[in-house]
C-alpha cells in the first residue's frame, strides 16, 4: 500500500477532518509517515477562510509540489475550503496537483487514492457529498491528553464577512451518540481534556429539534469516565443562555471558560456585519455570566477595519474592550473575500489604517492580561502538565482550565516532575502579560 503524508492548515476544525482522514487510511491499510519527503502520496488540507489563510494554503501546495520532483511524491492531492471554495481554477494555475477534492468528499480519499492512475478525472469537489458517520477511527495528531471535538458541521449564520456558509453549508448538528460514542472511544485512549468546536458552538441541537441540546451533551459526556475537562469554544453571543451558564457553573468539569467572537461593539458595525446581537444585548450577556461564574474567563475575537469603520467606531470598541476586559482576546484586520455581502460594501478602510487599529487594541489588551495576570500571584490553581517546552527543552509547561490550547498563554513550571497529561496543583510564582510561572503544591 501506498505510504501517505498529510499537511493540514487553519482551524481546529480542519484539524479533526485531517485526523479523521488518518484515521480512515489508515484502517484501510495505508501506512503513514509524517515526513513528506518520504511520502509517496501527499494530501494537502486547505484553508480558504480569510487571504492570509489562501496564501498559506497556496505556497504549501506549491511546496508540496516540489516533492513530485525531488523526492517520492507520485500524487498530490488538495482538499479542504480551498478547493471546494475555488475548484477548477486552482487546477488550471497548478497542473501539479493530481486530484481535487472539497470539504465533502473527504471518505472518498482512499478509494481515490488506491485507483488506478489516468482512471478517474482530477477535480471531485462537484461529486455528492459523502460525509464521515463514525469518528471512532480518528488519528489523533495533538498530545495523547487533548482532543478537538467536533459537534456539528456548517453554519446557518450569514455574517457580511464570512464565507464558511458556502464552503461548508447549513449548520448540521452530529448526532449525540455518534459523540458521547468519539469521547467514550478518546478517554480510554487516555484523552482528559476535550475541547467543544463548531461553526456556532451555542446552536447543536436546534436542527435535531432538541431542546438545550449543548446543556444534555455536556451532562452526558461529564459522565464519561476520563473526562477531566470540557471547554467551549466558538458560542455565538446571541445563543449563550441563561440555562446553558448556569449549568457551567453547576458542572464542575466543564471549564470556567467562555469563548464568544463579538467581531464589534458598535451597533451600526455589528447590523452592517449582520450580526445578530447589539452592543446592549452582548453587555447584559457578559453581565450575566460574570454574575453567576465569577470565577470564568472571556475570550473574544475583534476584526478591525471592516468597510466603513469610522474612528468614532473604532474608539468606541476600544473604550468597550478597557471597560469589559476580556481575558483572551484575539484581533484580526478585515480580509475582503469575494462572494460575501461585504465585498460590494463601499468606504474601504486603508490596510495601514486596520493594521494600525488592530496594533492599537492588542497594546491595550496586554495591559489588561497582565494586570489579570497579576491577580494570580500567590494563588493555587490546578495546571494540565503538557511536558517540556520544544522551544525550551529544560522547561516544563502547562495549561489552566482558562487557557486553552495553541491560542491563549501557558504556565512554565518550574521544578515540576509531574508526567504529561496529569493535572496537578500549582501555586503561581510571577506572571507576564500572557504567561504565568508557577511550580508544583
Amino acid at each position: 500500500m501506498k505510504k501517505i503524508g498529510l499537511v493540514s492548515l487553519g482551524c481546529p476544525k480542519n484539524t479533526v477532518d485531517s485526523e479523521r482522514v488518518l484515521g480512515d487510511l489508515a484502517s484501510s491499510g495505508f501506512s503513514l509517515t509524517p515526513e513528506e519527503k518520504n511520502a509517496e502520496v501527499i494530501i494537502v488540507n486547505t484553508c480558504g477562510f480569510i487571504e492570509s489563510a489562501k496564501k498559506e494554503s497556496i505556497d504549501t501546495i506549491l511546496e508540496m509540489a516540489q516533492h513530485k520532483k525531488e523526492g517520492n511524491c507520485q500524487q498530490l492531492i488538495v482538499t479542504g475550503c480551498l478547493a471546494e471554495r475555488y475548484g477548477q481554477e486552482l487546477l488550471d494555475e497548478i497542473p501539479e496537483i493530481d486530484h481535487l477534492l472539497g470539504v465533502g468528499q473527504y471518505p472518498q480519499l482512499k478509494n481515490i487514492i488506491a485507483a488506478e492512475e489516468g482512471s478517474l478525472s482530477k477535480n471531485h469537489v462537484a461529486t455528492p457529498a459523502e460525509y464521515y458517520e463514525s469518528y471512532t477511527d480518528r488519528l489523533l495528531t495533538t498530545a495523547f491528553y487533548t482532543a478537538y471535538l467536533k459537534i456539528a458541521e456548517g453554519c446557518s449564520n450569514r455574517c457580511a464577512f464570512c464565507t464558511i456558509p458556502k464552503m461548508r453549508g447549513q449548520f448540521r448538528s452530529r448526532s449525540p451518540e455518534s459523540i458521547l460514542a468519539e469521547a467514550e472511544n478518546l478517554a480510554k485512549k487516555g484523552v482528559k481534556e476535550f475541547n467543544l468546536i463548531s461553526q456556532d458552538t451555542t446552536m447543536y441541537g436546534f436542527d435535531l429539534r432538541m431542546k438545550d441540546g449543548l446543556i444534555r451533551l455536556l451532562r452526558e459526556m461529564s459522565k464519561v469516565e476520563g473526562v477531566e475537562w470540557l471547554r467551549l469554544l466558538y458560542c455565538y453571543p446571541t445563543f449563550l443562555s441563561s440555562e446553558l451558564i448556569e449549568f457551567i457553573a453547576s458542572e464542575p468539569k466543564v471549564c470556567r471558560y467562555i469563548d464568544v467572537p463579538l467581531q464589534h461593539t458598535h451597533d451600526e458595525m455589528l447590523k452592517s456585519m449582520k450580526r445578530q446581537e447589539t452592543e446592549g444585548g452582548v453587555r447584559k450577556m457578559l453581565e450575566e455570566v460574570r454574575l453567576k461564574i465569577p470565577d470564568v474567563a472571556l475570550r473574544t475575537t475583534f476584526i478591525t477595519g471592516f468597510p466603513g469603520e469610522t474612528e468614532e467606531h473604532f474608539q468606541h470598541m476600544v473604550r468597550f474592550l478597557c471597560e469589559v476586559e476580556f481575558d483572551h482576546v484575539g484581533i484580526f484586520t478585515y480580509s475582503d473575500e469575494e462572494g460575501t455581502t461585504a465585498f460590494d460594501y463601499p468606504n474601504r478602510v486603508p490596510q495601514e489604517v486596520k493594521e494600525q487599529r488592530r496594533d492599537t487594541l492588542m497594546e491595550f489588551q496586554r495591559e489588561i492580561a497582565l494586570r489579570k495576570n497579576r491577580e494570580r500571584l500567590g494563588k493555587v490553581e490546578r495546571v494540565l502538565v503538557e511536558g517540556f517546552d520544544p522551544q525550551e527543552n529544560y522547561i516544563m509547561t502547562g495549561r489552566l482550565a482558562t487557557q486553552a490550547p495553541d491560542i491563549d498563554g501557558q504556565v512554565l513550571l518550574e521544578k515540576c516532575e509531574a508526567e504529561p497529561g496529569e493535572i496537578i496543583n500549582v501555586k503561581i510564582k510571577q506572571v507576564a502579560e500572557y504567561d504565568l510561572v508557577a511550580e508544583p503544591v
